[in-house]
């Protein structure tokens, strides 16, 4: 359990150090630049920690699809940045997988 609580501090970086990198304008605005790299050094941190118990590729898929769903909802709200169905549908597929990997663990 302690190990997906390292998975949820890796994403939770990873998705403010994204959106503080949107925000950087190109690493022109030092103070969300710095957020940016103290958010990527986090988030590896906690998925190096995740990585001991949780396998690779399971961790992976996890902090990917979880990570993308939330940006794209962040892109969404905070940049009014438009999504298609297509898209809204690949992002459901991505969420659905990722509940399939839990699921699939949960029976192993």
């Amino acid at each position: 359990m302690k190990a997906y609580l390292f998975l949820a501090l890796a994403i939770g970086a990873e998705v403010i150090a994204t959106s503080a990198l949107k925000a950087s304008d190109g690493f022109s605005r030092p103070a969300w630049a710095l957020l940016s790299t103290l958010g990527y050094v986090t988030a590896f941190s906690a998925l190096a920690m995740a990585l001991k118990t949780i396998p690779l590729g399971v961790a992976y898929a996890i902090w990917s699809g979880v990570g993308i769903a939330l940006l794209t909802l962040i892109g969404w709200i905070v940049y009014q940045q438009r999504l298609s169905l297509t898209a809204t549908f690949g992002i459901a597929l991505i969420i659905a997988g990722v509940l399939v990997l839990q699921l699939s663990l949960k029976h192993a």
